[in-house]
């Protein structure tokens, strides 16, 4: 099994990229995410899943170990294929992965090609006793940055809390989408957690007060 191809980029294409390691070409497919931080021409590694079926032998590459980890995350969900894991891997950082699945936001997931609404609830649902890590090192601190700005809380870790959940729904009841509702309501609680839910939705409101200032 191949695990890891390090060459030159020999070519890009619009789901996948040539790497010419000592002049044989491996055809690796791979999110536009990693495909866009590829330049023809350039020295990379790519971390590589070797899948084995019956008619073929495929290679998946990542850029970093938490998107490999993503990808064997997600194909483990029954109707998400290799081809659906890197969509999904396209449309959401694995940063916005965890958040996403911590708040149950069915509607991030819908976001990338191929998933319906039924794969996205089921997504949510298989995932969120999941809890996808690696070592720190081996983590781009680009994608921490997706949704970890000094501004927002870092991931709860486990299950969400009951008075978190309350707050989400009435911000959600509001008018606000559920992942930015998740992110504001973490925040508060995190701060004011001896505070009665009225305090924390309060809290959560002005929070969306100050982005739109």
């Amino acid at each position: 099994m191949i695990a890891k191809l390090r060459g030159i980029i020999d070519s890009i294409y619009e789901e996948s990229c040539i790497v010419d390691v000592s002049g044989v070409g491996y055809l690796v497919f791979a999110s536009s995410r990693t495909l866009s931080k590829l330049i023809r021409g350039m020295e990379a590694t790519l971390l590589i899943e070797t899948v084995v079926r019956e008619d073929s032998i495929s290679l998946y590459g990542f850029y970093d170990a938490w998107e490999k980890e993503w990808f064997l995350t997600l194909t483990k969900v029954q109707g998400v294929g290799a081809k659906v894991a890197l969509s999904i891997l396209a449309a959401l950082s694995p940063a916005q992965l965890a958040q996403a699945v911590a708040a149950q936001d069915k509607a991030s997931f819908s976001r990338a090609s191929g998933v319906g609404p039924k794969l996205a609830a089921r997504l949510v649902t298989e995932l969120k006793d999941k809890v996808v890590t690696v070592p720190l090192g081996d983590v781009k601190l680009e994608d921490l940055a997706d949704t970890n700005s000094s501004d927002e809380p870092m991931e709860i870790q486990g299950q969400q809390n009951d008075a978190i959940e309350d707050v989400i729904s009435a911000l959600v009841n509001l008018g606000y989408q559920r992942l930015e509702a998740y992110r504001a309501a973490s925040k508060v609680y995190g701060a004011n957690s001896d505070k009665p839910l009225s305090d924390l939705i309060r809290l959560a409101l002005k929070e969306f007060a100050k982005k739109d200032m």
